[in-house]
């Protein structure tokens, strides 16, 4: 697996040199586009504006218009130039409850793995998060970007999670009306909720529409017909008693 940074943990004057990788990865199939009647690959070329010249990746620099046909290039180097050490650590800036942060601030995981020399800073730091029940909050640079992060304590090492700022989050569009709850409803609804507890096991689920496209592809690649599925007798039940009454039995 290919290390997506390298950097270190640093908080008050402990530096923990890590890796990060990253945990997740897309495993949804991937289509080309086609032209309708030769189906030949439709391909975008990269080319200068007002002329009709292509042009390959090592041609194309980084410009910021800072007004109307006006730019400012910027190179790699003049950006890594500006990074000070603390942009190329992990800083925690405090650590917290895991709950008081709203999950909807969470974006990308990554596996930190500590690098030769740090593994016991890094087990005293994973451990003492894990007994106090803690989380840290920090920041780190990623490219271009500083971006905010929660290192998490598992069995397994720290994950850090990036995370999103106030102001890149959108408010809510409306708010859901609140009509008055009656005590048979909350009852009835508690009893499915209890009778739907269960441990979460992950390797129980996977994404069954995936499945379904790669038997699709794989009919078609054959010359098979496609049946289309059979549509579910089932309809939804509009009184919320009745609902949750045929739901529970």
């Amino acid at each position: 697996m290919a290390v997506a940074q390298k950097g270190a943990i640093t908080f008050g004057l402990v530096y923990i040199p890590v890796d990060l990788y990253a945990a997740v990865q897309d495993n949804n199939i991937r289509f080309n586009q086609l032209d309708r009647e030769s189906h030949r690959r439709v391909r975008y070329k990269k080319i200068v504006e007002g002329e009709d010249r292509e042009l390959a990746q090592k041609d194309i620099i980084k410009g910021y218009e800072y007004e109307k046909g006006k730019y400012v290039v910027i190179t790699d180097d003049e950006m890594e130039s500006i990074k000070t050490e603390k942009d190329r650590s992990i800083q925690i800036l405090q650590f917290t409850n895991q709950c008081s942060i709203p999950p909807i601030y969470y974006n990308r995981p990554y596996y930190v793995v500590g690098q030769k020399g740090g593994e016991k800073a890094y087990q005293v730091l994973c451990r003492a998060m894990q007994e106090s029940g803690k989380v840290a909050i920090g920041k780190t640079v990623m490219g271009q970007t500083e971006t905010m992060l929660t290192l998490i304590p598992t069995d397994h090492g720290l994950l850090l999670v990036t995370m999103f700022y106030y102001d890149e989050v959108k408010e809510v569009p409306r708010e859901t009306a609140r009509p008055e709850i009656g005590k048979p409803e909350m009852d009835m609804a508690m009893k499915l909720i209890q009778s739907m507890d269960q441990p979460y096991e992950t390797e129980k689920y996977h994404d069954e529409f995936q499945q379904r496209l790669r038997d699709l592809i794989a009919q078609k690649v054959e010359g098979q017909e496609v049946a289309a599925p059979k549509k579910s007798k089932e309809g939804h039940i509009t009184d919320l008693m009745e609902a949750l009454s045929a739901s529970l039995e």
